[in-house]
């Protein structure tokens, strides 16, 4: 069997998202957000998801998710930045009550 071996780059923060083209229209995230995502994903392995330190807090605070720290890593554009592995989550342990933006 083949298999597909997927990089995946999360990081968190704002962006801006819009469609752009007339004759054919796309849906395109735009941002310092959108490109550090992709860095993480560029510096990422096979089979792995990398993940900044915005995202590894953000996680943190939810609850009920495994993540290692990689270390550091030269991010282009912003230099050597903490990065983390997500390695899975554990359900029970979610906190429903979280919520990001002040409910």
């Amino acid at each position: 069997h083949d298999q597909i071996k997927l990089r995946i780059g999360l990081h968190s923060g704002p962006c801006v998202a819009g469609v752009v083209g007339l004759r054919m229209p796309r849906y395109c995230l735009f941002g310092d957000t959108v490109n550090t995502a992709s860095q993480m994903e560029s510096n990422g392995e096979a089979l792995k998801v990398h993940m900044s330190q915005s995202t590894y807090h953000l996680l943190l605070a939810i609850g009920g998710y495994n993540m290692a720290k990689r270390g550091l890593v030269n991010i282009k554009g912003k230099g050597e930045q903490v990065t983390y592995w997500l390695l899975g989550k554990d359900v029970e342990e979610l906190r429903p009550d979280y919520c990001v933006n002040e409910c």
